[in-house]
């Protein structure tokens, strides 16, 4: 892969949560408390699966992590600063800097090409697209398959293409985080297994760290990193099945 695609490496923590709780309609009758002390860390150049029962808290631990919900109480550091008290304008600007995101569903714009929606991060975060960033997104849709597809639109791709170019489009900015809610979800097996392996290379070859939600037992387990939420705690935190160490507790 070209050298356009490097990343620096870094041993540095990239996020820390530390006690984080979350509630909704907090004072209200129908209060609810839906993470219960949180408290996680993920590094540089980590591969890892966040699993757990549906309603267990993952959506929501997901979407403070990508700040996109506040906790109601505790700590979320990222690269060492502190997200918690700094205002919208602030969240948006550490967001677009340092987390790339990947849903089940791709969210490409159908009247774009999949060069356009590539660099639409690059558009929104700087007003305008130059020529190395029209470059770095060429030279990511070339890695992940899609060289001789880059001027075709959405409705032109298959569901496994479509899914492609949303993760070019994460990569973009070379967001050291990736945080994948079910990427592969509304994919056939074959085509999820092609998503998923398109993930891991561009792990290993970027050394962006990745978070990926996952219902799918067998993908998890082909993580480096498996962390189980269940009832809005953290009940296990360790090396996934065929990947030898243990982490610490968090």
């Amino acid at each position: 892969m070209s050298s356009t695609l490097s990343t620096p490496p870094s041993a540095a923590p990239l996020v820390a949560l530390a006690q984080v709780r979350k509630r909704y309609n907090p004072g209200r009758p129908n209060e609810a408390e839906v993470l219960h002390g949180v408290s996680l860390t993920l590094g540089r150049g980590e591969f890892a699966a966040l699993i757990g029962p549906s309603g267990s808290g993952k959506s929501t631990l997901l979407n403070i992590l990508g700040l996109l919900e506040r906790p109601s109480s505790g700590s979320y550091r990222i690269q060492g600063e502190e997200m918690v008290g700094l205002d919208d304008a602030g969240l948006t600007l550490r967001r677009r800097r340092t987390l790339g995101f990947v849903f089940q569903f791709h969210h490409l714009l159908p009247a774009f090409s999949a060069l356009e929606n590539v660099t639409l991060p690059v558009l929104m975060r700087e007003g305008r697209v130059d020529r190395a960033a029209q470059e770095r997104a060429r030279a990511l849709l070339q890695a992940v398959g899609l060289g001789e597809a880059m001027h075709k639109r959405p409705g032109e791709l298959s569901g496994g293409m479509q899914q492609r170019v949303a993760i070019a489009r994460a990569l973009v900015l070379s967001p050291p985080l990736v945080l994948a809610d079910e990427p592969t979800g509304n994919l056939d097996r074959h085509a999820s297994d092609e998503v998923f392996a398109l993930l891991r290379r561009m792990h290993a070859e970027l050394g962006t760290s990745f978070l990926i939600v996952t219902h799918d037992p067998r993908l998890a387990a082909r993580c480096d990193r498996l962390i189980e939420l269940v009832d809005g705690r953290i009940e296990h935190d360790g090396a996934a099945a065929g990947h030898p160490g243990t982490q610490e507790p968090r």
